[in-house]
C-alpha cells in the first residue's frame, strides 16, 4: 500500500502507541483522524504534536462505549476527507491484578466493552467505507495474556478478564478478514511487554519489585521489554510491505511467549 494521501482512524490517540503509530503515518502523508477519550491532561500536547506535524487531521473525543456514538466518528472521517483506507483499532482497558486486584462486575463489563467490544462496533461502521477504498487495512491490537492468561511472572500484570477478551480479538480479526477480503486486509499486532503497555512507563510497572520484573525480563528471550518504535515499525510493515497478508496474527513480544528456557546442547546420542 502506498500511504502518500491515504486516511487514517487511529484510535487511542492521545499519548503512547496509538499517538506515535498516528505521527509516523503523518509523516508517510496519511490524513487523519485521531480519537481518544481519557487522559485529557495529556491532549493539549497531542494537539500541539499534530499541528507541527503538517498532515491534514482531525482530532475527536469520542467514548467508544457509546456505540451509538461511533458511526458519527467514521463519518467525520468521510465528510472531510471523502474516504476511508485504514484503521487502527487500538483501544483497550487493561486491569493488572497488581493495581485493581480481583475485578468486580463493573470491572469485568468494563473490560469487556473497552477491550472487545468496542473493537467490533468500529470495525462495522469503518468497514463499508473501507471496502470501497479497494485496498483497505485493519490493525486491531491485542495482547500476549490471551496466550498466557495469569501464568507465571505475568500473574501480576494479566487479569482473566482482560487475558479472556484478548483472546475474543484473534477471533475477530479471523472473522472480519473473510468478510472483508479482498478489498480489506485485517491482520492482528499482539503485544508483549511494551513500555507504555504493561512496561516501564506504566503505573502498574512501578507497583512490582525489582524481583517481579526481572522475572518478567528473564522469561522474555530478548532479555529486554518493547518500544513504541518497534510497535510503529511492525505497524508500518503490514501497511506498507505486506500486501499478501490478512487475517495474520504478528506476535510482538521479544519471545515472551516462547519463555526463557533455555535449549540444552545436543546429546551424542548412542547410534
Amino acid at each position: 500500500m502506498e500511504l502518500d494521501n491515504k486516511v487514517a482512524i487511529v484510535l487511542g490517540a492521545v499519548k503512547g502507541i496509538g499517538k506515535e503509530i498516528g505521527l509516523a503515518l503523518a509523516k508517510q502523508g496519511v490524513k487523519l483522524i485521531l480519537n481518544y477519550f481519557d487522559w485529557e491532561d495529556s491532549a493539549d500536547e497531542m494537539r500541539r504534536d499534530f499541528a507541527q506535524s503538517g498532515t491534514e487531521h482531525i482530532i475527536e473525543c469520542t467514548d467508544l462505549l457509546k456505540t451509538d456514538k461511533i458511526p458519527g466518528l467514521v463519518q467525520k472521517a468521510i465528510e472531510r476527507f471523502g474516504r476511508l483506507d485504514i484503521l487502527i483499532n487500538n483501544v483497550e482497558r487493561g486491569g493488572w491484578p497488581v493495581v485493581h486486584g480481583a475485578y468486580v462486575q463493573e470491572q469485568w463489563d468494563l473490560e469487556m466493552a473497552t477491550t472487545l467490544r468496542a473493537k467490533q462496533w468500529v470495525l462495522e461502521a469503518a468497514l463499508p467505507y473501507l471496502k470501497a477504498s479497494g485496498d483497505g487495512a485493519v490493525i486491531n491490537f491485542s495482547s500476549i495474556a490471551g496466550i498466557v492468561g495469569r501464568s507465571g511472572p505475568a500473574s501480576l500484570v494479566f487479569n482473566e478478564g482482560y487475558s479472556a477478551a484478548n483472546r475474543g480479538i484473534s477471533l475477530l480479526t479471523e472473522t472480519w478478514a473473510r468478510i472483508g477480503a479482498p478489498q480489506v486486509r485485517v491482520n492482528e499486532i499482539m503485544l508483549g511487554f511494551i513500555e507504555t503497555r504493561h512496561a516501564e512507563k506504566t503505573r502498574g510497572w512501578g507497583l512490582l519489585s525489582d524481583e517481579q520484573k526481572q522475572a518478567i525480563i528473564n522469561h522474555t528471550l530478548m532479555q529486554r521489554t518493547g518500544m513504541i518504535q518497534d510497535v510503529v515499525k511492525a505497524v508500518l510493515f503490514i501497511l506498507k510491505d505486506a500486501p499478501f497478508m490478512t487475517g495474520a496474527v504478528l506476535r510482538l513480544d521479544g519471545g515472551y511467549v516462547l519463555g526463557g528456557e533455555k535449549v540444552m546442547p545436543m546429546p551424542q546420542g548412542v547410534i
